[in-house]
């Protein structure tokens, strides 16, 4: 959110009004900016980032605050969307008498739909608008079908432009039967829809009920966003309270900090702390004001315990007896925001209310098309896509459905490499998986099965283009570790897809389930006490990071085999480049497909330089001085 709907939202300066929050959509030219202008300008006040500039240029606009000119607000709106910002997410805020607004004033491009549901994400409220002469559009669905993924319970279909149809009732009706046939195949049984038949550029029935549409009795816009009861949709949802900070001052003082998500607490109340399970009680609700004896959802408090028990950041505070859920794997919707594709088993930070983890999306279920609502076969996700998703975390979590509670229920996954926040999800459920499995502890671990070994496990991870001589080298370190008593093992990328990987292509989404795989069974071996050699072109980092971190530190030994491109194609032993020239292999590693070298590889061997048994001997002596072997 922008500072300036930060400072609306905390702003007392309007006796304490109920806030509302809610979101315009609608089709390019169905009059968006022409609503926004038209509630600005009739009602008590306005932008407030727009009222330096007027009250600095008043001569220029002839007036001040309220009395702004309504065609030149609206024509300023248009002018700002002219210059871009509909790239962005425009936080605007207004208020009447009764209530404060913040509105969410987002771009409808389908290029844009990430910006959407940034801006969706907060909101209790949407106005769809359509135009009474083109009726129900793509747009108009994509928006409908966005806005409810969201989670937003409450929409406005605003008829706009009856003026230009003579203000038709049986118009505003057919249109007004389209909509709520498409919502109802949205299969959302929350959703509440408000129809109102409006002419923003007119005024009709946006803050005064029209004269030219006497057959319609309902409330205006104005009249519908001050009376919506928004507070009640979660009046009736348990306590949470999301752990962001534990609070130790001094010795004699320990809390813990956080913004209540829903419900309510007090003084006294037994509580539970998830993931861990542990209980205690209430001592009390401390604020910078003083304490409490009860805090309610949106209040930012700090809690003692009567216990000491463990309790850190990401830990969720629920009663005993409706606790939150835990798990680690999830069906969730997920919408791509990145510019590179999303890619079943590639590694993502996750980020749920305070909680961190690092997550996979296990598979891609099915995508959906933000039009029809139609499930569509998908093996990748690109910029603004929308798909469900099985997704896999590395620890467990507290968490709510995000239908149940958007604070503990909704996620974002960052790309760990830019640290760009590529996705937006809601969990649906816990997978029973998640739940039905255990980890078995077992008495004799990967140091003691070393040590019968005389050494100490590691992985080998040789990297490079097709023909730098990655097996080659790996062949004779293994063979120098069989003469020295070590034990051993080569997974090897040609080898694998024979068996393991047989099922497995050479398109980017193959690629990354390839590595995810032999990270995994590399990491059995390496329980085992061995050393293991993998020999793959591995060409992206973030999975050559995934399989570094499935081991632990020390144990995971990058080795870059570099070779440049020109004289790996000139050795071309599997006349593979010859091929890919030709055209008759896709996707080939350094010719239509990337390669990205390692930043940091513990071991860096040019064999244009230095022939394979040089390589391996250094490769060996590493080992000796990092204490893998002696």
């Amino acid at each position: 959110m922008s500072v300036m709907a930060q400072a609306a939202d905390r702003s007392d300066a309007h006796g304490g009004k109920s806030l509302l929050r809610f979101i315009t959509c609608g089709s390019v030219d169905d009059g968006k900016s022409t609503l926004i202008g038209r509630l600005l300008h009739d009602s008590a006040l306005v932008l407030e980032d727009q009222m330096a500039r007027l009250e600095a240029d008043s001569a220029k606009f002839g007036t001040q605050g309220a009395d702004i000119d309504f065609a030149l607000l609206v024509d300023g709106l248009a002018a700002e969307r002219e210059q871009g910002i509909t790239i962005d997410v425009a936080w605007r805020y207004f208020a009447t008498a009764r209530r404060k607004f913040i509105v969410a004033d987002t771009p409808g491009h389908e290029q844009y739909t990430r910006n959407m549901a940034t801006g969706a994400s907060t909101t209790e409220l949407a106005v769809l608008l359509v135009d009474a002469r083109k009726g129900m559009t793509t747009q108009t669905r994509r928006h409908a079908t966005i806005v409810s993924l969201m989670g937003v319970r409450h929409l406005v279909l605003a008829v706009n432009k009856m003026d230009l149809v003579d203000f038709d009732e049986a118009r505003f009706r057919e249109i007004e039967a389209d909509f709520s046939d498409f919502v109802a195949r949205l299969a959302d049984d929350k959703a509440a829809v408000t129809s109102i038949p409006i002419s923003a550029l007119k005024g009709d029935n946006v803050t005064t009920a029209s004269e030219h549409m006497p057959w319609y009795d309902g409330p205006t816009v104005v009249a519908h966003l001050e009376t919506i009861d928004v507070a009640s949709d979660r009046a009736g949802e348990p306590f949470r309270l999301p752990v962001q900070l534990a609070v130790r001052p001094d010795q004699s003082f320990r809390g813990f900090a956080g913004q209540l998500s829903s419900g309510s607490v007090a003084a006294g109340d037994a509580v539970a702390v998830l993931p861990s399970g542990r209980k205690s009680v209430v001592k009390s609700i401390v604020t910078m004001d003083g304490e409490l004896e009860t805090a309610v959802a949106g209040q930012s408090v700090t809690l003692t315990l009567e216990d000491e028990i463990d309790v850190a950041r990401g830990d969720v505070f629920c009663p005993p007896d409706v606790p939150a859920g835990v798990a680690n794997q999830f069906e969730v919707t997920l919408i791509w925001m990145g510019d590179e594709p999303m890619l079943p088993g590639r590694p993502y930070a996750f980020k749920l209310a305070s909680a961190n983890a690092r997550a996979t999306i296990t598979s891609l279920k099915h995508a959906i098309n933000v039009n029809t609502g139609e499930k569509l076969a998908a093996s990748k996700l690109e910029l603004n896509e929308i798909a469900t998703c099985n997704i896999s975390l590395d620890r467990r979590i507290a968490f709510d459905a995000y239908s149940d509670n958007r604070d503990i229920g909704g996620f974002i996954l960052i790309d760990r490499l830019t640290n760009h926040t590529v996705g937006a999800g809601m969990i649906h459920f816990a997978l029973r998986r998640s739940s039905n499995i255990q980890w078995q502890s077992l008495d004799v671990d990967k140091r003691a099965r070393a040590a019968m070994k005389d050494q100490r496990s590691a992985i080998l991870w040789f990297t490079g283009l097709s023909g730098a001589g990655k097996s080659t080298i790996a062949n004779l370190v293994e063979k120098k570790l069989a003469a020295m008593g070590k034990h051993t093992y080569t997974l090897d990328g040609d080898n694998v897809r024979h068996g393991l990987n047989r099922d497995l292509g050479f398109t980017d989404a193959d690629r990354v389930e390839n590595i995810r795989r032999i990270g995994e069974v590399a990491r059995l071996m390496i329980d085992a006490g061995l050393i293991t050699l993998v020999s793959f072109i591995s060409p992206f980092r973030s999975e050559r990071r995934l399989a570094r971190e499935l081991v632990g530190e020390g144990e995971f030994i990058e080795i870059h085999v570099d070779t440049p491109l020109e004289v790996a194609e000139s050795r071309d032993v599997k006349g593979l480049y010859k091929k890919a020239r030709a055209g008759e292999i896709k996707n080939f590693t350094g010719i239509d497909s990337p390669y990205e070298p390692p930043q940091n590889p513990e071991i860096r061997v040019d064999t244009a330089a230095m022939s394979a048994e040089d390589a391996a001997d250094e490769i060996i002596e590493h080992l000796v001085r990092a204490g893998i072997i002696d």
